[in-house]
């Protein structure tokens, strides 16, 4: 029987007590998302398909952990789930990692080149492809998936989604930019080279409004919103409207990436190659 349908058939199963089998099933599971080989969510085509049997897994690891304190090599310690510990990594996984009180927690998968400045936070199920920087204070939630290339600015907020297990995490494709205290949630999608400016909050339930074809952005076959491929967005507002009196948040695409943004972003990837 092939990892994915005994992982189907532990989760369904709903046991009160886990046999060693069980435990060296979910190790070998967690060591294929560590790896890279398994993602939660993955490209295909044009749309983003959720691999519900690998959320699965995930949820297993907090049915099957017992509570247990654990030490972080120094000092301190912390308390979780035995099955879920932090991640270790090593030189050969050419990361860089700075010290300060980043965390990434085990099944999460960093590729090589990518940077994370302290102190952030990486959760299980999370996939981070190769390059991609990751700023002070940033969060990538659990199943998130973010692509080559991108950065996440001081204080940026991916969420992720692990149940329901078969709704789309947020999905943030290759060479994307998303500025400080951006909060990107509820399985949200970022198309490849948008620009995402500081302080911009995207949720499933806020309408986006694309200025440049005058409209508001219309959910995806996911019941989300996917923000199109070089767009730039900021912070804005909209008019109620039962109340013209009151304005409410609304994000805005103000503009399609162009040369003059190239070279904005290019002065931050300059400043990112500089302190790998």
């Amino acid at each position: 029987m092939d990892l994915k349908k005994r992982i189907q058939k532990l989760f369904s199963e709903k046991k009160e007590y886990y046999t060693a089998a069980d435990y060296d099933l979910f190790s070998a599971f967690i060591e294929q998302l560590n790896s890279g080989k398994l993602r939660a969510c993955e490209p295909c085509g044009d749309n983003w398909v959720v691999n519900e049997w690998v959320k699965m897994g995930i949820l297993l690891g907090f049915r099957m952990g017992k509570l247990t304190e654990m030490p972080d090599g120094s000092h301190r310690s912390f308390f979780d789930k035995h099955t879920l510990p932090e991640r270790r990594f090593k030189l050969t996984d050419k990361l860089r990692i700075v010290p300060g009180g980043t965390s990434v927690r085990n099944g999460a998968y960093l590729a090589p080149g990518v940077a994370v400045m302290p102190p952030a936070f990486v959760n299980v199920g999370a996939f981070i492809d190769s390059d991609t920087l990751i700023d002070s204070h940033a969060l990538v939630g659990s199943c998130a998936q973010i692509g080559k290339r991108v950065h996440l600015s001081a204080g940026a907020m991916i969420g992720g989604v692990l149940e329901p297990i078969g709704l789309r995490p947020v999905v943030v494709e290759d060479d994307v930019f998303i500025g400080g205290n951006c909060g990107i949630y509820e399985g949200i999608r970022i198309g490849r080279k948008a620009v995402i400016a500081s302080g911009t909050i995207i949720t499933a339930s806020t309408p986006v409004y694309d200025s440049v074809h005058q409209s508001f952005l219309c959910k995806d076959q996911e019941d989300c919103f996917s923000i199109p491929e070089k767009a730039v967005v900021v912070a804005g507002s909209r008019t109620l409207k039962n109340n013209p009196g009151f304005q409410v948040y609304c994000p805005i695409i103000i503009k399609y990436r162009d040369e003059k943004t190239d070279i904005s972003v290019q002065l931050e990837q300059d400043l990112r190659d500089a302190t790998s």
